[in-house]
Parts: C-alpha cells; sequence; structure tokens
C-alpha cells in the first residue's frame, strides 16, 4: 500500500506531467467528508487549478467527470476538467474559487443567495439528464436512516433500543419511503446545500461535490438547501421559499398542479425528516469510524430540525418521543468513549 508521501508525490508528478507545469506546486485546497482530499496550484500563467486526489481503493472518479459533463451541458457551472486518470484517482479542474455559501450567508444576503441558488436547482432538475442514474429507491432510502440507530442512537447516545423502539423506527422508516417515492423523480445532486455551492464573481453559484447524485424525489434537494444542516431560518421564511419553488416547478411541468400546498410541504418536511434522520448518523459515524470530529458540533441543529417535523405531523410523534428520550441531558457535541 502506497504510503502517504508516496500518494503525495505520484499526484505531483502526475498534475505536472498533465498540465505540462515542471514547477507547479500543490497546496491543500479543502477536506471532504469522504477519502478525497483537494489541493490548488498555479500555473506558469497565473491561473490556479485544482486536483481532486480520489485513491481508487476506496474512490471512483467516473461517477464525478459523467454528472460535471452533464451539468456542464445544461448550463450550469461546474468545474471544467483539463486531465483525468481513473486508474489513479486524480482530476486537474477548473479553480471556481472559495467563497462557498455558508460564510455569505445573513440574514441581509440570504434572499439574494438563495434566489440564484433556487435557479441553478430549478434549471438542474428541469434540464440534467437523469434517466440513466442510480434510482433513489426505497433500499437506498431506507439503508440511509438505518444510520440513524447504528451511529447515533447506539453508538453516539448509548442507548439500549427495546422491540418497542424497533417497532417506532420501522414504521417511521416505512412511511418516509413512501412518502419520498411518491414525488416526481427529477436529477438529485443529494448534497445541495451551503458549503457545496459557491459564489462565483458574476454573481452565479458554482455547483461540487455532485458524484453521488441519482434520480429521485423533487424536493430533495431543495430540503437540503432550506433546511441546511450547517445554518438554520426561520420556520416562515423557510415555508415561504419552499412554496414560492413549488409556484416554479408547477411551472416547468416538475410537480403536480393538482398537488397542492399542502401537500407539498407535507412532502418536503418528510424529506427533510428522511434526510435528517440519515445525517445523525452519517455526523457520527464520521467522527467515531473516520475521525472526523467537526461534524459533532452541527448535531443539536440536525436533531433541531428532526423534532420540529415529528411534532408537525402526529403520525411521527412516537418517533419524537424516542428521540427526545435519548437525547435527554446529553451534549450531543460531545463524544461518548
Amino acid at each position: 500500500m502506497d504510503t502517504l508521501d508516496d500518494r503525495a508525490a505520484a499526484r505531483l508528478r502526475w498534475t505536472r506531467d498533465m498540465l505540462h507545469e515542471p514547477l507547479l506546486r500543490l497546496a491543500p485546497a479543502s477536506g471532504d467528508a469522504s477519502f478525497r482530499s483537494y489541493w490548488r496550484g498555479t500555473r506558469g500563467d497565473g491561473h490556479s487549478v485544482i486536483v481532486m486526489d480520489a485513491p481508487p481503493a476506496h474512490e471512483d472518479i467516473r461517477p464525478w467527470l459523467d454528472i460535471a459533463a452533464r451539468l456542464r451541458a445544461a448550463g450550469l457551472v461546474a468545474p471544467g476538467v483539463y486531465a483525468s486518470d481513473a486508474t489513479l484517482g486524480f482530476i486537474a479542474m477548473q479553480d471556481l474559487g472559495s467563497a462557498t455559501l455558508l460564510p455569505l450567508l445573513d440574514a441581509h444576503t440570504v434572499d439574494a443567495l438563495y434566489a440564484t441558488a433556487l435557479d441553478a436547482l430549478l434549471t438542474m432538475q428541469r434540464d440534467v439528464d437523469c434517466a440513466d442514474l442510480p434510482p433513489y429507491d426505497a433500499t437506498r432510502l431506507i439503508a440511509e436512516m438505518e444510520l440513524l440507530p447504528t451511529w447515533f442512537l447506539e453508538r453516539h447516545l448509548g442507548m439500549q433500543l427495546a422491540c418497542g423502539d424497533w417497532d417506532t423506527l420501522e414504521l417511521a422508516m416505512r412511511r418516509l419511503c413512501n412518502s419520498a417515492l411518491a414525488q416526481p423523480r427529477v436529477f438529485v445532486h443529494r448534497d445541495y446545500h451551503s458549503r457545496n455551492l459557491l459564489a462565483l464573481p458574476d454573481g452565479g453559484v458554482g455547483i461540487i461535490d455532485f458524484q453521488d447524485a441519482v434520480r429521485g424525489p423533487l424536493t430533495y434537494d431543495l430540503v437540503s438547501l432550506l433546511k441546511d444542516c450547517y445554518i438554520a431560518w426561520p420556520a416562515a421564511q423557510v415555508r415561504r421559499w419552499a412554496l414560492d419553488y413549488r409556484t416554479r416547478a408547477v411551472g416547468a411541468g416538475l410537480w403536480p398542479a393538482a398537488r397542492d400546498e399542502a401537500d407539498f410541504l407535507r412532502a418536503f418536511d418528510l424529506m427533510g425528516l428522511q434526510r435528517h434522520l440519515k445525517v445523525l448518523g452519517i455526523f457520527c459515524r464520521l467522527y467515531y469510524r473516520d475521525g472526523k470530529a467537526q461534524y459533532l458540533a452541527d448535531l443539536p441543529r440536525v436533531l433541531a430540525y428532526t423534532l420540529e417535523a415529528t411534532r408537525a405531523y402526529a403520525e411521527f410523534a412516537a418517533l419524537g418521543d424516542l428521540l427526545e428520550r435519548a437525547g435527554a441531558a446529553r451534549d450531543l457535541t460531545l463524544p461518548r468513549a
């Protein structure tokens, strides 16, 4: 197995060879919640380049290349590719900058920034070809939610689940799955939120971290953005954004006009509940399995979204009670030994 030094040397050698830049150096650009890492270098003409390093034993760059091409074909901004090697796991790509939306968001900027992001989302759902992408089916939806008991309830909170608890979880998961599968199917980015959207100098938005795209429920990316795991907005404001998007989706032929606002909000909220159950598990797994502690700080916000949804819909009250009982008197941001 290659050492880190071997990997770094191979990455630099490949980049220099592919770009014909013998003096180029690489410095860390950003990390990732996966095994991928990103590196920035400056070319001889002064323009910068980003190199993705995705070790082939853990990652396959071909889905990234495929989805990037689909997004660009639809007129969206995804990084252009200068060179790639699926065998080695390297991509040299256009540098869209590092101005993610998250640090730019506040009460004064959010409407304008989200308007741009929602414009891009509508284009993505309307124009990006997704017919042959993997389906966001029942197997995938349920498997994601099963991360909750394994990593959040049992590993992080040390909860011993009784038979009745499992019954509550399984019923809730089945209901959430059914709701998701009843929605129109569109292109789904799967992590369309403020850390994966870049504010561009021309006022547009750049899209990154899209390699896990699937064909699935229309509200999934919408809820990822509006009920962002890294920042929260007043419920009334979220509702307004969501209903404005429904109007546009109906106009674009993506959402049936016969499914009214209440029906749309229910689908949106339950999609958020599915996503946040998954994320509670993922954030804990990132700490306990992968040693990435920073995600524990976001658990209280994600749990708050989850409990808000369980209180709004009576059929999920038992799930809310279970989660409240599990997290009672616990600082969720602190790891369990």
